[in-house]
């Protein structure tokens, strides 16, 4: 097993695509703290239990698992979860920054309570929690770190600036961490999953949406638990995909085209040259596309 005898943290692993990592991981031998609130998915309150069950899930299986329902949004919180795993197992190996809420809103009708609330979550909480984590890992020499992030932070998607900001936050994150602290033997890297969950279904346009074999979200959990591994131990700063049954490894931006001209540009020139120098690179977002008028001679 490719985890035999390590020790997972994987936040918002109570369902969805969480509950999958956290059964894969202990699947490959993984001890696993199954962090989750219980919340609906906006983040509010419920009285369910699904961190519990999950455990219930990986002790059939012959796993050990312990449930931990502190918040990662607050730093004194994300402390216990990772106090949570040194105290029940001994040492942490492996964290998942997978906790995540949604409050779907256009800008012009989202409040700053719904910016502010997803950002905690997603962009704070893997702050909080990689800020206490990693120094464990340091003292080891030895550990790896997988933030989730998603296509929304790649290419934007429609009423998510809250979550699109967050999750490119987090890659700018993984590529930070993976520079710091590669040379102390910890991998940090990303994964934009995919799979039919509650945040997805809350979505418009997928309510009651029939769940194809590849919408899955357990199919998440295989890479993530590589990742884990020590066979990943030469892979860090890198940023995964999902798609289907495929799994992408994606590139940070790199430019496809210049204007050079020595001294610099006017405003007035740029406008005149920008067409020849980019046109047919560009791929213009919900701009209605008319006929372009001639420049100017």
């Amino acid at each position: 097993m490719l985890l035999d005898g390590k020790v997972a943290i994987v936040t918002g692993s109570g369902r969805g695509i969480g509950r999958g990592i956290a059964l894969a991981l202990a699947r490959e031998g993984a001890r696993v703290v199954v962090n989750d609130v219980g919340c609906s998915v906006d983040g509010r309150g419920t009285e369910e239990d699904p961190a519990a069950q999950v455990c219930r899930e990986i002790e059939a299986m012959g796993g050990r698992a312990i449930p931990n329902y502190d918040s990662v949004s607050d730093f004194e919180s994300a402390g216990r979860i990772v106090g949570a795993a040194t105290g029940a197992f001994g040492r942490l190996d492996v964290l998942v920054n997978n906790a995540g809420i949604v409050r779907d809103r256009t800008i012009v009708k989202m409040t700053e309570e719904d910016f502010d609330a997803v950002l905690a979550v997603h962009l704070k909480g893997s702050f909080n929690c990689g800020r206490h984590a990693i120094p464990v890992m340091r003292e080891q020499g030895y550990g790896r770190i997988v933030n989730v992030t998603s296509s929304a932070g790649l290419r934007g998607n429609f009423g998510q600036t809250n979550y699109a900001a967050a999750k490119a936050a987090l890659m700018g994150i993984t590529f930070t961490w993976a520079l710091e602290l590669g040379k102390h033997g910890i991998t940090v890297n990303a994964l934009a999953p995919s799979g039919m969950t509650r945040m997805v279904g809350s979505m418009p346009g997928m309510e009651n949406r029939p769940v194809a074999p590849e919408m899955n979200p357990d199919l998440n959990g295989a890479i993530v638990a590589f990742l884990a591994s020590e066979r990943a131990g030469h892979v860090n700063g890198q940023v995964f995909g999902r798609r289907g049954f495929a799994f992408t490894l994606f590139q940070t931006p790199r430019p496809v085209a210049a204007m050079y001209k020595e001294g610099g540009w006017t405003a007035g020139e740029i406008a005149a040259n920008f067409d020849a120098a980019f046109a047919e690179h560009l791929q213009p977002v919900g701009i209605p596309q008319t006929r372009r008028e001639a420049p100017p001679k």
